[in-house]
């Protein structure tokens, strides 16, 4: 074999860090504070305060592979960390601050962290850890008052171990294969599983993230992360906007809709990107108090499946397209974008709303295939319905100290992603469901996404989740659960039934509709179904 005459050139975070640095020295990182004050500073700013954190790091005992936990929000202080932990050489594991106090124990104890960094705002839910995490040897705390009773034994202050550095530090990290990043999954079943993510796949991530094709931030851009740092590290936008020169914009805290509509306003955000319960909330507060969004390039979606009716409104209303996306923790997360193509200028209005409701085409350095019970790949014409599985250069493959299993992966190396899905003739993925959320009746598929969608269209309704529930002669049956719009006044099921009729097949039909007050939520914003089933487990709908 003839080998290339090419450099081996790592592929490292430094090397991110470094590229933002030197060419886009002068762009910002904008966070709004606890208090609602904001605060600026440049690239080089950051990069300065990097070299220092480095040298905190060291300083605590920190080396090659450690593992290093943070539970904060979207600060400038966490964008820190995000490139001063893997550049230094440990794995910045993101802790997940809306899980239970139970499974925080459990990851914190299974990744071994060494010392977590932990936003002051957040200490009385962290502060319930104090006795089922004794590894950790050093909690650092961010945005804290001097003097601030904890209940840990070794509690040091962010801007204190700052103060005490210098700024100058040589990146350890040589190896792009080492270890950089740790997400776990949500634990939907189970207890939670480790994502370790590589240099390599992370930087790879950066790069196909800012394909023309695929998020395509320019210097022109002003990104603001609302999707949590501590969800698949925020999506790879931190890395992928300083990359490309686009002005970052952190919310912190302030995530309800009227502070997420000012700040996007104020600061001319062209790039908002979160899971659509906040865009659902938003687009309510624009209707009643309206801003000028002329700015805002599109609206971008992941987590869960937009409603096609909000991706209508959003454009038809304010102007604003929405980019659909998909991916997982597992794809470091980014696998595909839904962007019109230029075969599809001449579509209809309704024709675009129905595309763009669709997950998207993969992007480039992603693979994609639906396949059978049987294993057999399945075509792409929009209709065969599959399990969809995933591959390519930042796709797991395997857990943090997990087996590999069939469960997860086949015998070919490819991922099972656990979604049931379509793939049309031009590669756009259509994710008809979670292979565990599909409601079997009568020996027929019933799609739960589709509903939900399909009844998210209707005006009166905000938010809708639908379940499979025992049935005597189906064996299962379709629940929806609806949570109404505040002005919709009396509503009864036969009106929302008699709106699906002409829209789905019949035997799709709901059996039930139950109107709640709220949908419960997984920790990163989508609906959480298992609670659903066990509070209607027996059929019994109150």
């Amino acid at each position: 074999m003839l080998r290339g005459l090419m450099m081996d050139y790592p592929l490292t975070v430094d090397r991110l860090l470094d590229h933002a640095y030197k060419l886009y020295p002068h762009k910002r990182v904008t966070t709004k504070q606890p208090d609602g004050s904001i605060h600026r500073y440049s690239f080089a700013d950051l990069y300065h305060r990097v070299k220092r954190l480095g040298n905190v790091l060291h300083k605590l005992g920190i080396n090659q592979g450690d593992r290093v936990g943070t539970f904060a929000w979207n600060n400038y202080q966490h964008l820190e960390l995000y490139y001063a932990i893997p550049c230094a050489g440990a794995v910045c594991h993101t802790l997940n601050i809306r899980l239970s106090t139970e499974q925080l124990a459990y990851i914190i104890n299974h990744a071994e962290d060494k010392v977590i960094f932990v936003d002051a705002t957040l200490l009385p839910l962290f502060s319930k850890l104090a006795d089922n995490i004794p590894a950790v040897e050093t909690i650092v705390l961010i945005n804290a008052q001097p003097g601030i009773e904890t209940p840990f034994p070794n509690v040091l202050h962010y801007e204190d171990l700052m103060a005490q550095v210098e700024a100058e530090f040589d990146w350890p990290v040589t190896d792009e294969r080492q270890a950089m990043g740790l997400c776990y999954t949500s634990g939907t079943t189970g207890n939670p599983k480790g994502v370790l993510y590589s240099h390599r796949s992370l930087y790879l991530h950066t790069m196909g993230e800012n394909q023309a094709t695929a998020l395509a931030f320019t210097p022109d851009d002003i990104v603001m992360p609302v999707v949590p740092q501590f969800h698949a590290m925020a999506w790879g936008l931190p890395y992928s906007a300083m990359f490309a020169g686009a002005d970052l914009v952190m919310p912190g805290l302030h995530l309800n809709p009227v502070a997420l509509a000012d700040l996007i306003a104020d600061e001319k955000i062209t790039f908002p990107a979160g899971v659509p319960t906040i865009w659902t909330a938003m687009y309510q507060e624009l209707r009643a108090n309206p801003r000028d969004f002329s700015h805002v390039r599109c609206l971008a979606v992941g987590g869960a499946a937009m409603p096609r009716g909000l991706i209508e409104a959003y454009e038809r209303d304010f102007g604003v397209p929405v980019l659909h996306a998909w991916g997982m923790t597992e794809l470091s997360p980014l696998g595909t974008i839904s962007s019109l193509q230029p075969q599809h200028r001449q579509l209809s209005d309704h024709e675009r709303w129905d595309l763009r409701a669709k997950q998207g085409y993969p992007i480039g350095g992603v693979e994609l295939r639906i396949v059978n019970d049987a294993g057999e790949e399945l075509p792409w014409d929009g209709t065969t319905v599959g399990e969809l599985q995933a591959r390519g250069p930042w796709v797991t493959a395997g857990y943090y100290k997990v087996e590999p299993t069939a469960e997860h992966f086949t015998a070919d190396g490819w991922f099972r992603t656990g979604d049931v899905a379509t793939i049309n003739h031009e590669g756009y993925l259509g994710i008809t469901d979670r292979t565990k959320d599909l409601v079997k009746s009568g020996g027929e598929w019933i799609s739960s996404v589709e509903l939900e969608n399909t009844l998210m269209g209707h005006a009166k309704v905000t938010e809708a989740a639908v379940i499979a529930i025992p049935d005597e002669r189906w064996s299962e049956r379709p629940l929806a659960c609806v949570v109404l719009t505040k002005d919709a006044g009396e509503v009864e099921p036969s009106e929302l039934l008699e709106y699906l009729e002409p829209l789905v097949a019949k035997f799709w039909l709901p059996e039930r509709v139950v109107f709640v007050s709220e949908i419960p939520k997984t920790s990163v914003g989508k609906f959480d179904k298992k609670v659903l089933r066990a509070r209607y487990a027996n059929g019994e709908l109150g």
